[in-house]
């Protein structure tokens, strides 16, 4: 498995397992390609994509952009949103760990101090992982509970 930036090449197959979320109750965002490339290849604030990869076929990716005012989590401006989605085949693999690894340097390199995760209330599986990647609750508004994980400097 290899982790890299996300590409314009890499939407299909990234919009393709979301929907496998989708399907299994697990996502209630957009799912399409347009989205994907929007949202987490292109956006303005993005600071990071990472894909994990084996062998052609992409196991999970994770996005991490810059909070601005009014966005649509409540995350304080300035704070790192990280989100991270694993094609269901590929789950307990360490994908998500490897993930954050490489996410959480991005993070320090580009001197955040908080990174945000607002997780469905309904997902236990997500809770769980970002609870082992250190997040702690912090805030629980409607059907979500926000972690926090704090960058060391």
């Amino acid at each position: 498995m290899i982790i890299r930036d996300g590409t314009a090449e890499d939407v299909e197959q990234m919009s393709a397992f979301l929907r496998e979320l989708t399907a299994a109750g697990k996502r209630l965002s957009p799912d399409d390609e347009e989205f994907v490339r929007q949202y987490y290849i292109e956006s303005v604030d993005k600071i990071r994509c990472s894909v994990a990869e084996d062998d052609g076929i992409i196991l999970g990716f994770q996005s991490l952009k810059t909070a601005r005012a009014g966005n649509q989590w409540g995350v304080e401006p300035g704070w790192g949103i990280v989100g991270t989605h694993i094609r269901p085949s590929a789950a307990r693999r360490g994908v998500g760990r490897a993930l954050f690894d490489v996410t959480r340097r991005a993070a320090q390199d580009a001197g955040l101090a908080h990174i945000d995760a607002s997780i469905g209330a309904n997902n236990p599986e997500g809770l769980a992982y970002y609870e082992a990647m250190g997040f702690r609750t912090y805030r629980t508004p409607r059907n979500l509970i926000c972690k926090r994980f704090d960058i060391l400097q």
